[in-house]
């Protein structure tokens, strides 16, 4: 259990950097306030 649990934080570890190295966290803030944004007014669809 205790190699099975040090594998995986190493993992997460290993991903958490990458994730850095790449840039996926430079930007924490505009993709959370999207959703609050209307890019596009649609028309109302008559089901």
């Amino acid at each position: 259990m205790i190699g099975l649990s040090l594998s995986m934080s190493i993992g997460f570890v290993i991903a958490f950097i990458w994730s850095i190295k790449t840039g996926q966290q430079e930007d924490l803030t505009t993709p959370a306030m999207r959703i609050l944004m209307d890019e596009k007014k649609t028309k109302n669809r008559n089901l």
